[in-house]
């Protein structure tokens, strides 16, 4: 893709690909800050755990994407579909740029069958992260193997 031609020229103009910044599923600081918590239970697979605390936080925040984006991934890893598409909207409708509500989504659409809805996902991700990110590319990569796993 044109993008990603145009990321590794950036990159190779001020010092490798090592030196672009790495960003965080969705804008929220996933790896530490306010939901390093979550993501340690979900992390250790502890879905339902991380559903009691995500509720909790919830309660003081519904409008909190991020926090809605986890709620919805934890659902879906135990198979809560519809649950987990009430979260994924209700965070792309706070914030429909949201990088991971959008991978996430993209990868619910896949489990359901739906590839063009997943995709859609995936356009949205190619326009919002025009430098590239690991959400478009952990969906694009899903997306290929979905089509190799299900051949039309």
């Amino acid at each position: 893709m044109m993008r990603k031609s145009i990321l590794l020229l950036l990159a190779s103009l001020i010092g490798g690909a090592g030196a672009l910044p790495a960003f965080a599923d969705g804008g929220g600081s996933y790896g530490g800050g306010k939901l390093s918590a979550y993501t340690k239970l979900i992390e250790a697979e502890k879905f339902e755990q991380a559903i009691g605390k995500l509720g909790e936080a919830l309660e003081k925040d519904p409008d909190d994407a991020d926090l809605l984006n986890l709620m919805a991934f934890s659902n879906r890893k135990l198979g809560r579909f519809d649950t987990a598409m009430e979260y994924y909207q209700k965070a792309l409708a706070i914030e429909p740029d949201h990088r991971g509500a959008n991978e996430y989504l993209g990868e619910l659409y896949l489990q359901l069958g739906q590839l063009d809805k997943a995709e859609e996902r995936l356009e949205i991700l190619d326009k919002e992260c025009f430098f590239g990110c690991r959400e478009f590319d952990k969906l694009e990569q899903a997306i290929r193997k979905y089509r190799r796993q299900n051949p039309s």
